[in-house]
């Protein structure tokens, strides 16, 4: 097979012009190559340091959140540390608050509100004094708008149990923690105030001796445990012991049980049966006056 090239079939090919040509594509092809490669790195720069940014943010976040966690958590301990620190100091005042140096009463009423209430209210008012109610639940159920009047008289409302059956309350030590809790209940109910809290208890017949005097000693101790403070009397009218009580019995129960005390904590009663209490009550103020008592509440003793 014979080729047969001319020189004619390449007549008008200039081989630089070609070359050029090539070249040029080469270096647009190189271009845009290197521009692919720029800009893919680019974006992936790009896209790297925004998933650093945002890592470092949701670090930030969570140091800032974790931060924050802390920070209540320490105002909880510190409050649940106050709380314990002022439950203390209140326990030991009220230990101690047959102790004191100078002449102090504390007048309580136990087992109201009731109609008598109103009458024991309108004295303390006359003397510019105030008392602790020890109420009962069920009384407070009965009667709310006379609980409002004892708080807005400026007596302190203490807790008293709901039923003051004995066989109820005392059936166990958790019994007498559940009534508690039912009478504070039913106190915040009256008063609309959730966060309302008596912070202290009086045992029905007294937190000592009797029947239900174990009972009562592992209902202390829980009642302790719950943050709740129990106080008794260390003096008395007698107006529970008589069915109809004359002032004279009453005063003389009183000069008895108070003789030769410095701080004392009277105990009367304004359930609905105890007209007679309500009837005495200026001259009981006004013999503690003269024996140079000052009158104190609760609100003295307890920093809850």
């Amino acid at each position: 097979m014979k080729w047969n090239f001319s020189r004619n079939q390449y007549k008008g090919y200039n081989i630089y012009s070609m070359k050029k040509y090539v070249d040029k594509k080469r270096i647009i092809f190189t271009v845009i190559c290197i521009l692919i490669i720029i800009i893919s790195l680019a974006m992936i720069t790009f896209y790297s340091l925004d998933t650093i940014i945002k890592l470092k943010r949701s670090q930030e976040f969570v140091a800032q959140l974790t931060q924050n966690q802390n920070q209540i958590q320490e105002q909880i301990r510190k409050a649940e540390e106050e709380k314990i620190e002022k439950f203390n100091k209140s326990k030991e005042n009220i230990e101690n608050i047959y102790s004191s140096e100078t002449k102090k009463a504390y007048l309580t009423f136990d087992d109201g509100p009731s109609k008598n209430t109103k009458t024991i209210l309108d004295t303390l008012n006359n003397y510019n004094i105030k008392a602790t109610f020890f109420v009962l639940g069920s009384r407070v159920d009965a009667m709310p708008e006379m609980l409002k009047e004892i708080k807005n008289q400026g007596s302190y409302i203490a807790n008293h149990g709901y039923s003051h059956v004995y066989q109820e309350i005392y059936s166990s030590k958790e019994a007498v923690l559940a009534e508690y809790n039912k009478t504070e209940t039913a106190i915040q109910n009256a008063l609309g105030d959730a966060n309302f809290s008596t912070h202290l208890f009086r045992f029905p017949g007294g937190s000592k001796g009797g029947t239900y005097a174990e009972l009562k000693n592992e209902a202390k101790a829980l009642l302790t445990e719950n943050q709740i403070l129990t106080v008794d009397w260390n003096a008395l009218t007698g107006d529970s012991e008589t069915t109809n009580p004359t002032p004279e019995l009453l005063m003389q129960n009183l000069k008895r049980t108070i003789k030769g005390k410095n701080s004392i904590v009277v105990l009367m009663h304004d359930a609905g049966n105890k007209k007679a209490t309500a009837d005495t009550l200026p001259q009981v103020i006004e013999y503690l006056k003269n024996e140079g008592y000052e009158f104190k509440t609760f609100y003295d003793e307890i920093q809850m």
